[in-house]
């Protein structure tokens, strides 16, 4: 049986269940803390390491959206070594990759873009790597450009976990790492995928959009996904 554990987040006395994560306590008492991998009505899995937090007693910081809260805990979710952590890490997210704000379709509606600027991120003190990554656009609806994913693997696990197909993967490992279709065939010759537009409203980013969006055109509809996730358990899947 789960019970009921206090802790204190930024000095606020928070009551919490136990198997509940520090992101989600956070959450549930107003506390934001910066995420790009986690989505509500999808597993956590840790991936981006915007969420680190501080916590006392401890010199390592921990990804909030995975570390479970615990009596006594004493958290701290912004300081200046955490601005200065998640700072480096949105800048290797976009000197990593091409993200050209100015020409994205998802400009003023992307989240990497929305961190950036809360961050204060108006240059890279690092070099673009600038690599040379395709954009699929052989699905009659939809594109993936790989210029502009983050590898946040939110497509694959609503792929997975809630549409039941498993489309998506990740191949390859480190800075070569992107996603797949099925076993790396282009998107629009999966057998797999149902065409439910499901990853492409859950990316952060102009990664997966929809054909025919202009600059800044494309907006995303999320609401489905608690509901969907809610009356899979209700129906024990």
């Amino acid at each position: 049986m789960s019970g009921v554990v206090t802790l204190k987040i930024n000095g606020q006395d928070i009551g919490a269940h136990d198997e509940e994560s520090i992101l989600q306590a956070a959450l549930d008492n107003g506390i934001e803390i910066p995420t790009l991998c986690d989505l509500p009505g999808l597993s956590r899995i840790g991936a981006c390491r915007l969420c680190l937090v501080e916590i006392a007693g401890n010199s390592n910081l921990v990804p909030a959206c995975i570390t479970p809260v615990q009596e006594d805990m004493v958290v701290t979710t912004d300081s200046e070594r955490l601005q200065a952590y998640r700072r480096t890490i949105v800048e290797l997210l976009f000197a990593e990759g091409n993200h050209v704000c100015s020409v994205c379709v998802s400009n003023g509606a992307c989240e990497l873009q929305d961190l950036a600027e809360t961050l204060g991120i108006d240059h890279l003190r690092l070099p673009g790597l600038h690599p040379a990554r395709e954009v699929d656009a052989s699905h009659e609806r939809f594109i993936l450009d790989h210029n502009r994913c983050v590898l946040c693997t939110r497509c694959v696990r609503v792929c997975d976990e809630v549409e039941g197909a498993h489309t998506w993967d990740v191949t390859a490992r480190g800075i070569e790492s992107q996603i797949i279709a099925d076993l790396n065939v282009a998107w629009g010759d999966s057998e797999s995928c149902t065409g439910c537009n499901k990853c492409v409203q859950v990316c952060p980013t102009g990664a997966l959009v929809d054909k025919g969006r202009s600059v800044g055109e494309m907006r995303r509809r999320r609401e489905f996904l608690p509901y969907l996730t809610m009356m899979r358990k209700e129906n024990g899947k």
